[in-house]
């Protein structure tokens, strides 16, 4: 898939550990581990950060239109008998009353290369910061604000690959742990999330959010058309 400066592909970790998905695996070490540190090198060797959950996981990614080298992923765990990391580490009660587990999955794994990363994107991730509005400005500089750019291209990029292929699963809901800053980027975008349970320090302070996937169209539709008529004209073929 093209989206504006950038080519999207995935990978299904169910088919095994692929050369593709080493190379996701080497962009997370750098931004989860040497990078922001939410990850302690010792239990990741080889330079690649993995977990339990890979194997059970769609990994996305983005690669500049004019290189292979891969500069952002993100990825979905799908839902099962298995427990899901948000079930794991956050206090929701209990699975929510009315999901179907094989129609859910839980976004995980965001890592943005550092060349086409900024303060903003940090600050969303690590913090719970509610003022990001300069993440959302148009951006024509170059420098810091070149990057902003591209960084605002990237994110939408893959949020839009993971909804395409959601909807093509059949998947009617995603769950997420995220920092209040990355909530309110998305929520200004029309992707509103729902807390579903309370905050906690992982990793900095989290919540556990919901979304439906139907909600999103929704509300992309009435707040956000544009984005709404690019996320749908991925789903024609």
């Amino acid at each position: 898939m093209y989206v504006d400066n950038f080519t999207y592909g995935m990978v299904d970790g169910r088919k095994g550990f692929s050369s593709s998905l080493s190379t996701i695996c080497q962009l997370r070490y750098q931004v989860y581990v040497n990078e922001w540190r939410f990850e302690k090198p010792e239990d990741h060797s080889g330079g690649l950060e993995r977990d339990e959950y890979d194997q059970h996981s769609i990994h996305y990614y983005a690669c500049s239109s004019d290189s292979d080298e891969v500069i952002g992923s993100a990825r979905i765990i799908l839902g099962s008998e298995r427990s899901l990391p948000i079930e794991r580490h956050f206090d929701i009660s209990q699975f929510p009353a009315g999901l179907w587990r094989e129609k859910t999955a839980e976004i995980s794994r965001l890592a943005i290369s550092k060349k086409f990363r900024c303060r903003a994107i940090d600050r969303a991730i690590l913090r719970t910061e509610q003022t990001t509005t300069n993440y959302l400005r148009p951006v024509r500089e170059k420098g810091r604000h070149f990057r902003l750019h591209y960084e605002q291209e990237l994110v939408r990029g893959l949020y839009l690959f993971l909804y395409r292929d959601s909807k093509l699963r059949g998947l009617t809901h995603w769950f997420a742990v995220m920092a209040k800053g990355l909530y309110v980027i998305l929520r200004r975008w029309g992707i509103i999330f729902e807390q579903i349970g309370p905050a906690r320090d992982f990793h900095g302070i989290r919540a556990p959010y919901l979304v439906s996937i139907e909600n999103i169209e929704r509300a992309l539709e009435k707040n956000n058309p544009g984005l709404y008529s690019e996320a749908q004209s991925e789903l024609i073929h």
